[in-house]
């Protein structure tokens, strides 16, 4: 599988990425099974949150035997100092990991939020300590909010922002482009969220992944579309929605990465219909 740099780190990391979501609420052998077939699929790139149910205690002895040659991303949804060392030793231990490769602010939402974050005794205090002591590596973000992604890029010098980077977001709902500029501009490394995403369940209509909020593309010919098109616009890597048949089709995905033209595609338009794009200004 193609690896690529992220940002100024130096790091190259698979363009498909392993979403620790995947072993939330799996056996500890399916989780064994999940790394191993991934790391067998070329993916090194490995994203994490406490707030994936068990999926850090289950991809924590599963990742154990591969941990000096993959890159695991961790999160944070503390906004303070203390908030941030209890929370980042707890990962580390479920994790059975002395570090994080990467650590980041998870899921910025307002700009008072970041200001909470940012500020004295902030979380971002605690993120930098953790590095000063060896815990983490490099230091990154994910938000949900244009306003609040351009307002820590400006701010802070992060390594890394986790952000939207689907077509119909950026293309039908105008989210996306600014951000994916300000991080080029900056050589802040680009992740991307939401690349499987098709746009929000209609009123009534009954959901089909369990862990998606939104409805996925669950064909592979417009998720092979999908992932040509993310992977086209600066993206270093993309870790996947939570369930394996979309991994799969991710990494089937991950064999042809040329840029996809407006003529192919329009399938991807016609698909959305009548619904929302996930994310729109």
């Amino acid at each position: 599988m193609e690896r690529r740099v992220l940002g100024r780190t130096g790091e190259r990391l698979s363009v498909i990425g392993f979403g620790g979501i995947l072993c939330s609420g799996t056996t500890p052998a399916e989780s064994d099974r999940l790394v191993a077939t991934a790391v067998d699929a070329g993916v090194n790139y490995f994203d994490v949150a406490p707030s994936y149910g068990d999926a850090e205690t289950r991809l924590g002895p599963a990742l154990a035997p591969y941990r000096d040659d993959v890159f695991l991303a961790c999160k944070t949804g503390r906004r303070d100092r203390a908030g941030v060392e209890e929370e980042l030793r707890a990962s580390l231990e479920r994790l059975h990991t002395e570090w994080f490769d990467l650590y980041q602010l998870h899921g910025l939402t307002t700009l008072e939020e970041w200001s909470r974050a940012s500020g004295p005794d902030g979380a971002l205090d605690g993120v930098l300590a953790a590095r000063e002591a060896g815990l983490v590596r490099y230091i990154g973000f994910s938000a949900h909010s244009e306003q609040v992604a351009l307002a820590a890029l400006e701010q802070f010098p992060f390594e890394s922002i986790l952000f939207p980077t689907n077509y119909l977001a950026a293309t039908v709902g105008g989210f996306g482009p600014r951000v994916f500029a300000a991080a080029r501009a900056r050589g802040v490394g680009h992740l991307a969220l939401k690349t499987l995403a098709l746009g929000l369940l209609r009123e009534g209509e009954a959901r089909r992944w369990g862990k998606c909020w939104y409805q996925p593309l669950d064909d592979p010919a417009l998720a092979r579309l999908a992932v040509r098109w993310t992977l086209s616009q600066g993206v270093t890597a993309g870790p996947t929605p939570g369930h394996p048949e979309l991994f799969d089709l991710a990494v089937a995905a991950a064999d042809d990465l040329r840029a996809p033209t407006p003529e192919e595609l329009a399938p991807l338009r016609a698909a959305l219909g009548d619904r929302a794009p996930v994310f729109s200004v």
